[in-house]
């Protein structure tokens, strides 16, 4: 007497369904070696969970992506042509980016202005006027914080002075008391 068949539905029951899936789950990963062995397949099955756990298995003598080529040549479909010009868009933006910034830094140089008009010019100049204004705030901070530490190390220095002379003097006065005796 053989299994009685089941109907292909979802199973409802969570446990009974993750129970079902783990020996499916292995025996088409069974099965999918025993193709490979014995007819000298090339085979690659990827199985995605319910949890988002991925289980693959590919056979010793391909690789994916020589497996999703010969899918692609196969059949004609393009799998990843969309993403690819997704990122060949993003490389375009960012190297029209780059370039605006390389001529922009070149243009705060001083050079290449001459095709500039007289708006574009006006903004360079204001763009230079804020950074120039930005830099001398700094070289100012810098002054201040230098004119600050500049006297801290006159004080420390007349403090160690002052107690350099008390030391001399003491000492002086100790060889002068040692003569006496």
């Amino acid at each position: 007497m053989g299994r009685g068949k089941i109907e292909i539905k979802r199973i409802e029951n969570t446990s009974n369904r993750q129970v079902t899936y783990s020996k499916r789950k292995n025996g088409i990963l069974k099965k999918a070696k025993e193709i490979t062995v014995l007819c000298d397949a090339q085979v690659s099955l990827i199985i995605f969970g319910s949890s988002g756990k991925m289980h693959e298995y590919i056979s010793p003598t391909t690789t994916l992506i020589d497996v999703l080529a010969r899918y692609h040549k196969a059949s004609g479909k393009r799998l990843w042509d969309t993403k690819h010009e997704n990122l060949n868009n993003e490389i375009d933006r960012v190297k029209k980016e780059n370039d605006s910034m390389q001529i922009e830094l070149r243009h705060l140089k001083g050079e290449d202005i001459n095709s500039l008009n007289y708006k574009e010019l006006m903004a360079l100049e204001e763009a230079l006027d804020h950074g120039l204004d930005g830099v001398r705030e700094k070289k100012s901070e810098v002054h201040r914080m230098f004119m600050r530490n500049g006297k801290t190390l006159e004080e420390e220095n007349r403090e160690l002075n002052f107690l350099l002379q008390q030391h001399m003097a003491v000492e002086g006065a100790r060889n002068m008391h040692g003569q006496w005796i």
